[in-house]
């Protein structure tokens, strides 16, 4: 059986995946992360799964806060459950910009995100898992390579910012699998790719 592909992207209910002025501030996603529906997401997100295929910033961004999440008392075990599993699975870091490795069990890939996957699904293994890489996402999805569109939707507007669902993505029917929705307002959607 080919391995699955499966996507997880957070969304603004306007659409958007980061703000317009600051991409890489995720303020606006963290008061709706540590809902229970957002780590129940993500850990079902992870389980099934063997590979984490990640873009150079969100690799490095996790590095600098997952690890050390482990040890930090009070910290819900949900969220040192999905540390563990990243610390221990085997990483995929694409990156034109990397020379080494930043991360043990990591390789670090200067290819097409296509290509990558088209290589991961000949290994054996679980579910290859993209975790909020917008660039590697939104390539697999004009590729139309992705199995699982997995989203968290937060009841927020960002007034603008860059869109995951670029237009020209090919035709495509999509099954929802699960929904559910948090005290907050997030709503988690889990859609697969019907062929």
């Amino acid at each position: 059986m080919t391995r699955r592909v499966v996507a997880n992207m957070s969304l603004s209910l306007d659409g958007c995946y980061a703000k317009a002025d600051n991409p890489i501030d995720m303020s606006w996603v963290m008061p709706y992360a540590v809902t229970d529906v957002a780590r129940e997401h993500v850990t079902n997100l992870y389980q099934p799964a063997t590979t984490a295929l990640l873009g150079r910033v969100n690799a490095e961004g996790f590095i600098g806060y997952w690890p050390a999440l482990i040890e930090m008392e009070g910290a819900d075990p949900r969220d040192v459950g999905f540390a563990k599993w990243l610390v221990d699975v085997d990483k995929v870091v694409l990156s034109s910009t990397l020379t080494e490795a930043p991360w043990e069990r990591t390789t670090v890939v200067n290819k097409p995100a296509t290509e990558v996957v088209a290589d991961l699904r000949e290994a054996d293994g679980g579910d290859i898992v993209v975790f909020s890489s917008a660039s590697i996402i939104k390539a697999l999805l004009a590729a139309d390579q992705v199995d699982r569109l997995a989203l968290m939707i937060f009841p927020i507007f960002l007034g603008g910012g860059p869109r995951l669902f670029d237009d020209g993505l090919p035709p495509a029917k999509w099954q929802l699998v699960s929904e559910s929705a948090g005290d907050h307002g997030a709503i988690a959607l889990m859609y697969d790719r019907l062929r």
